[in-house]
């Protein structure tokens, strides 16, 4: 397993735990960060024993809060047009990852945070949770793919809304909306504030784990394919989307596990999968 210095990394029974660890500034994403996060999910793609990832934030009052702004402070033009493309590369990565990549939201998920979780393929999120992209509050716009990604979740005037005023928004607006999936609202909450944070990640980490191995039980190659049915299909028109979903499925009754999970089913049985 490779070794990170901004990043907590585990795997256990097929399902990777991966966290941004740097909780002393609420888990920003430095440059080398980013960096990691390519690097992690690289190695993620190849471990055959790996079946889905969740993606989550150390610490108890953070998913990732935004950009390191010093970092930012001092790049130019030409700088800050590369920074956004080695971050829009690493979040294609995430978003088109053939394994389930299910983000654990909780605490601040602003900026780069919220840029990270549109490119995640499910977002649970607590409803504690403060997300958004504030970046024209800093004089910038979003520059990993959240004028692109936010959008195609939540519709164009709700996303104009939300990158023009900079404002966040908390978990139970986000679900609402759409630009979360799964709502966490553990009650009653502890009174001791840190007591309270530390139950609402937990909360949150247990229902994306349960999400995640859940997807972990269907066939693998079935999931593999239907995350690329509906991430391509969602960019093409009605017409170009069914071609893909019939090629896909077609892909997919030709495999052993289709086979498989045919005749379980048939027979009234538990599959036996073999990702292939």
């Amino acid at each position: 397993m490779p070794e990170f210095k901004h990043l907590r990394l585990e795997v256990e029974d097929g399902l990777a735990t991966l966290a941004v660890d740097r909780p002393e500034v609420l888990n920003a994403l430095s440059f080398e960060t980013v960096g990691e996060l390519d690097r992690a999910f690289a190695w993620l793609a190849e471990e055959v024993c790996v079946r889905a990832v969740v993606l989550t934030g150390a610490g108890d009052r953070a998913f990732v809060a935004g950009a390191d702004i010093r970092e930012l402070a001092k790049l130019d033009a030409d700088g800050a047009r590369e920074s956004s493309r080695r971050g829009q590369a690493t979040l294609a990565r995430i978003e088109g990852f053939a394994k389930p990549v299910v983000a654990a939201i909780h605490g601040f998920a602003l900026g780069g945070g919220c840029e990270i979780a549109l490119a995640c393929h499910v977002r649970v999120i607590a409803a504690t949770a403060k997300i958004g992209l504030p970046e024209v509050t800093l004089g910038l716009i979003p520059g990993y793919g959240g004028t692109q990604r936010l959008p195609r979740l939540v519709g164009r005037g709700k996303a104009m809304e939300l990158v023009l005023t900079g404002e966040p928004v908390d978990g139970r607006e986000a679900f609402r909306i759409g630009l979360a999936d799964v709502l966490v609202d553990p009650q009653p909450l502890p009174a001791s504030k840190s007591e309270a944070a530390a139950l609402v990640r937990k909360a949150t980490m247990d229902r994306a784990r349960g999400l995640a191995r859940t997807i972990m039980k269907r066939g693998p190659v079935a999931i593999r394919h239907a995350i690329e049915a509906v991430r391509r299909g969602s960019d093409a028109s009605l017409e170009e989307g069914q071609s893909l979903e019939a090629a896909l499925f077609g892909l997919c009754l030709a495999t052993h596990d289709a086979k498989e999970g045919t005749a379980a089913f048939l027979e009234k049985r538990e599959p036996r999968y073999q990702g292939r």
